[in-house]
């Protein structure tokens, strides 16, 4: 049974429009947290993890988002296709992760409250479970989310580069670590690529290209480019964050254990900084908060109509269930890094599912799938099976 189209609509040019929907996704609270535990922890190296990282996008991104666009299916459906009962498998995996990935923005609101008001990390959760709650209830929240996506896109990103410039980075050794590395960390990579392109996120630009009627080898080009788009946004703006880090961290100060990012806008540009730090991460995690639920849902509507029938219905118990999970455990900058590694072990199961898919002519309409493609797929298939299983143990034992 084919979804029925999203009523969140891109709005202009709809493949720019994809690829910053997959972008933006990805720059959240864990993007500002994730970046800042493994900068202060590998210092210039980090810039190895995001090279790495992005190889592995690319062969994850450019891969699903050509098979969807040219089966004409959404990826549950084509699943379904593939072996009867997969779709729903593939659901499950992918609101799991989304349910981890909905925990983490949760925190990251609880954050960005504490450092505007000084409430608790909890009270802020709350707080802005009450706000996302609202929010999804208004009846213009599409138009509402797209307006503000792009806003704080660009609001984040001129904000980092000036941070970056404040913090006077070591630009030689950050080029240079980049490509022969001092330290390397497999948890780095595995939750780098899990927070960029893990669980959701590697559906969410091809299948917001489907609702918009992009599809069909005729917009192959298309597709490549909007894929390759999304993963350089949100690169150059990790790579920015990674500088401002990178330069505040080598002379000396410590980054803040349950707020490592403020630390960073703090010291460059004092409390203003640390003020405008608070409204990007508050508003990007409670923009988060409502995408990241409502791209989850929308899998879990195949399990059964009444799903889809009340919609809204299940949005809001996603919200309130996750931000229950947040106030019980706590540990908001652990579990904003446990949110990269479930949805980087995820990632594997999920590309070869769409890789075994994309080998079925009937499935695929005729078209070829190219042999490289296909092997740098299964490349970072074994990469990030083999890593992820690795970590996943890791990142579980220092939450727990």
């Amino acid at each position: 049974m084919l979804s029925k189209p999203s009523k969140f609509r891109i709005p202009g040019g709809v493949g720019l429009g994809a690829a910053f929907l997959m972008a933006n996704s990805s720059i959240g609270p864990g993007f500002l947290t994730q970046t800042s535990v493994f900068t202060q922890q590998l210092l210039t190296s980090f810039g190895f993890v995001i090279l790495v990282s992005v190889l592995l996008d690319i062969g994850a991104q450019l891969n699903t988002w050509r098979v969807l666009t040219i089966s004409e299916m959404r990826a549950q459906d084509l699943s379904n296709k593939l072996l009867p009962g997969l779709g729903y498998f593939l659901s499950a995996l992918v609101v799991l992760g989304g349910f981890a990935f909905n925990i983490g923005n949760i925190a990251g609101c609880g954050l960005g409250v504490n450092v505007l008001t000084g409430l608790s990390f909890q009270q802020g959760a709350v707080i802005s479970c009450v706000v996302a709650l609202i929010l999804f209830w208004a009846k213009e929240i599409g138009k509402m989310l797209d307006g503000f996506t792009k806003i704080l896109g660009t609001i984040k990103i001129l904000l980092t580069l000036f941070i970056a410039f404040k913090a006077n980075p070591p630009l030689l050794k950050a080029v240079q670590h980049t490509f022969a590395p001092e330290k390397i960390s497999l948890v780095a990579i595995v939750t780098i690529v899990g927070g960029t392109v893990g669980g959701y996120l590697t559906f969410s630009g091809a299948h917001r290209l489907l609702d918009a009627g992009i599809k069909g080898k005729e917009n192959l080009r298309q597709v490549n480019k909007s894929a390759l788009s999304g993963i350089i946004i949100s690169t150059i703006m990790r790579f920015i964050l990674f500088l401002a880090i990178a330069g505040i961290v080598s002379k000396g100060f410590t980054l803040d254990k349950n707020n490592p990012a403020s630390t960073v806008f703090h010291v460059a540009a004092g409390d203003i900084g640390l003020r405008i730090f608070g409204i990007v991460l508050w508003s990007a995690s409670i923009s988060s908060v409502v995408g990241s639920s409502y791209t989850s849902v929308s899998f879990f509507k195949t399990f059964h109509p009444a799903f889809a029938k009340h919609e809204r219905l299940c949005i809001s118990v996603f919200i309130i269930l996750t931000t229950l999970i947040f106030v019980l455990v706590g540990k908001p900058t652990e579990l904003l890094l446990l949110v990269g590694a479930i949805n980087g072990l995820i990632l594997p199961v999920a590309l070869s599912i769409i890789l075994i898919a994309a080998t079925k002519k009937n499935l695929m309409k005729g078209y070829k799938h190219p042999l490289w493609m296909q092997a740098a797929g299964w490349i970072v298939v074994i990469v990030m099976g083999w890593m992820g299983a690795v970590t996943i143990q890791e990142s579980l034992s220092a939450l727990f």
